[in-house]
């Protein structure tokens, strides 16, 4: 089993504060997030954004390796995933997310491909979490900077 972490601090409330969102990794480190990131054109990032990479990452990554055991040993897999976030009375929903493949993948026909492609979209592990349950566990208390 395999853990990753990310941390996502928000100081001050709503439209006025502003965030910073870094991973474990680091290549995203106290990258900037809030209100104009995410419903405006300022730089930083936001959940949304995050969550298409990851999806169109994870789909692209479990489409080569059905590729693989298919036996094919080259090709280009090209994947944009657009994610949609829709106001839902005074709330947010994230309604979908759209991926769109373009591929140069030789001696595969374009019938099994298209096969290969749906069964990537269905079973990558983002697909699944999008749909999957979720905890939460709460920790109130003084947050260490």
């Amino acid at each position: 089993m395999t853990t990753r972490t990310a941390t996502a601090r928000y100081e001050g409330t709503g439209k006025k504060g502003q965030g910073w969102i870094s991973t474990q990794s680091g290549t995203l480190r106290d990258q900037r997030y809030g209100f104009g990131t995410r419903f405006g054109d300022e730089p930083g990032t936001n959940p949304e954004e995050l969550i298409a990479a990851a999806h169109a990452g994870c789909f692209t990554m479990a489409l080569s390796f059905a590729l693989a055991r298919e036996g094919v040993t080259d090709g280009k897999l090209e994947t944009t995933a657009k994610v949609t976030i829709e106001q839902e009375g005074e709330s947010f929903r994230i309604t979908r997310s759209d991926l769109e493949l373009t591929t140069e993948v030789p001696g595969v026909d374009e019938e099994r491909l298209r096969s290969l492609a749906g069964d990537a979209k269905a079973n990558c592990p983002v697909s699944k979490l999008l749909k999957a349950e979720m905890a939460l566990t709460v920790n109130v208390g003084a947050l260490t900077a």
